[in-house]
């Protein structure tokens, strides 16, 4: 029996050249001793504001919509990358993320871009906001994950402008595997962003 793909879509802010550049020097740096099954692809650094799964075709145009309304009204901002961290099982984490300085504009524009999607009807993940950018996933050492072995890493040092936000579509057959479908872009925004 032939199973349909279905599509994810998600909205997220993307990084600039230079920031994702960064964030692949510290990952060849720290790939070596850090045993994750996968590293993310370069180009696909983002940091997700809300993953609605699959978007009916019906459902694009208020999509596109509402996101435009919403970020009408926010100006655009910078981020600053920071810390290390990870998510799931303490001794076998899932996720490898670096994070952000704490950012009042990023979370102002991502409870707004959640309450968008509520309102049209996507059920959306409920956790608290974490921004994050994934680095690498599944965790596949011979001995458990320590958190110590994070400590003498220095991450990845950028600061990095927001001017818009993306509605990405992933292509899990592909490498990279997430596809910009639309940019939304942010008060104050003089020209398209470099992605």
């Amino acid at each position: 029996m032939n199973r349909l793909k279905r599509t994810h879509y998600f909205i997220a802010v993307p990084l600039t050249d230079e920031a994702k550049q960064a964030m692949a020097r510290f990952a060849d740096q720290a790939a070596p001793s850090l045993p994750f099954r996968t590293w993310v692809h370069e180009k696909d650094y983002h940091i997700t504001l809300a993953f609605l799964g699959d978007v009916p075709p019906d459902q694009m145009v208020p999509l596109s919509e509402a996101l435009a309304a919403t970020t009408a009204h926010h100006a655009s901002f910078s981020l600053q990358l920071a810390r290390l961290g990870t998510f799931g099982e303490r001794k076998a984490p899932r996720v490898f993320w670096q994070g952000v300085i704490e950012s009042e504009p990023l979370r102002a524009l991502q409870r707004d871009v959640y309450e968008a999607c509520l309102r049209l009807g996507f059920s959306l993940d409920r956790r608290p906001f974490a921004p994050h950018i994934t680095i690498a996933r599944r965790w596949q050492g011979e001995e458990p994950f320590a958190p110590d072995c994070l400590r003498p890493l220095a991450p990845a040092s950028a600061t990095f402008s927001v001017p818009e936000i993306v509605l990405y579509r992933t292509n899990m057959e592909r490498t990279p595997k997430y596809e910009a479908m639309a940019a939304f872009p942010l008060l104050g925004t003089p020209t398209a962003s470099k992605r």
